[in-house]
């Protein structure tokens, strides 16, 4: 879509880069605000209940920038020829960051307290995928290339569409304290008409932004490589991890951040362990299955991270809610792991 931008003088595509990161940051975040927003709305006139729309449409929501980024590159490397190497890394270089930076910030503002059965099901719902995905990431090759292949997001596939029934059954035949949760959802009310026109411009909206995001952060990689004289795939993994990753994380952040302050902290640490389960099996789910997704053997550290401060998560949460202390410890572990990103891509 962007392509044009590369017969244009050096330094005018930098800028370029720089710009549609920008705007497709922006607008991932304003048009995945819309598409929940008038998805939900439809689902409320479909006398679907909050509690299921919370479940569904509101956790997919806050992990529509992820998804957008990483099906665009997988049909883009589709059409290519190749395949695709960003929404591995996304998504790995995601969760670090809702955990890590999330989490962390909001600890800072208020202590959040963790439901018991967030302890008992979600962390260890999420620990088990965390580790099927480290399984598949480190085992399983195409070529001389780390990969997800199609056969195993097709497994995320299924095991999402697990997920989801067991999640709406459980909140269904759930207690008091769930049903309150589900009342807490705010749903707009708005015409029929208005809300799908609105679905499609924010399913329109989140696509383009998709586009901008991965052709300026590969823009802004190769470039940087080239520059530098740094390694390519270092360079390329080191933007999806930190640029990218926080700008796709923007709505878990906002939405975390916001709870906290408004002293809806059981709020936060839900909306992030449901974010991160959603991204390793709803986008790599799909994007894997559109087209197999590669990456450098230095996916392995992240990966090993990534499982590791999940762990750290389960473990700090087991008292029942994260603190200030807590917070500091997420934030100083962030602080370290983008110090070592930096070695890396810099020494190699």
């Amino acid at each position: 879509m962007f392509d044009f931008i590369l017969n244009w003088p050096l330094p005018f595509q930098i800028i370029s880069f720089v710009v549609l990161l920008g705007i497709g940051v922006f607008f991932l975040v304003k048009f995945c605000d819309i598409f929940v927003d008038s998805a939900s709305s439809i689902a409320k006139k479909l006398k679907i209940s909050p509690l299921v729309i919370g479940l569904t449409i509101v956790a997919m929501g806050t992990s529509c920038p992820e998804l957008a980024v990483s099906v665009s590159d997988s049909v883009a490397s589709l059409a290519n020829g190749g395949n695709a190497n960003v929404a591995l890394g996304n998504v790995v270089g995601s969760n670090i960051c809702n955990i890590l930076l999330v989490l962390g910030l909001s600890a800072l503002f208020t202590p959040m307290i963790v439901r018991k059965s967030i302890i008992k099901k979600e962390l260890p719902i999420l620990l088990a995928v965390s580790s099927l995905l480290v399984i598949f990431g480190c085992f399983f090759n195409l070529g001389d290339k780390l990969a997800i292949v199609r056969w195993e997001a097709i497994i995320f596939v299924v095991l999402i569409i697990a997920y989801l029934v067991y999640v709406v059954l459980s909140a269904k035949k759930g207690n008091d304290e769930e049903q309150a949760q589900g009342e807490e959802i705010v749903i707009k009310d708005m015409p029929i008409w208005k809300s799908i026109i609105l679905c499609i411009v924010g399913i329109a909206g989140i696509i383009i932004g998709g586009e901008m995001v991965v052709f300026g952060a590969k823009g802004l990689a190769t470039e940087g490589a080239l520059a530098i004289g740094l390694d390519k795939d270092l360079t390329e993994a080191l933007v999806g991890l930190t640029i990218v990753a926080v700008g796709t994380s923007l709505p878990e952040l906002v939405t975390s951040v916001i709870a906290a302050k408004k002293g809806e902290n059981e709020l936060a640490i839900g909306n992030v362990v449901g974010s991160n389960i959603f991204n390793i099996l709803f986008i790599l789910g799909i994007a894997g299955t559109v087209n197999p997704l590669t990456t450098g053997n230095q996916i392995v550290v992240d990966l090993l991270v990534m499982l590791g401060i999940t762990l750290l998560l389960f473990v700090l949460s087991l008292n029942g809610k994260l603190g200030k202390k807590q917070g500091v410890i997420l934030l100083s572990c962030y602080a370290l792991y983008l110090a070592y990103l930096i070695t890396r891509t810099v020494i190699a």
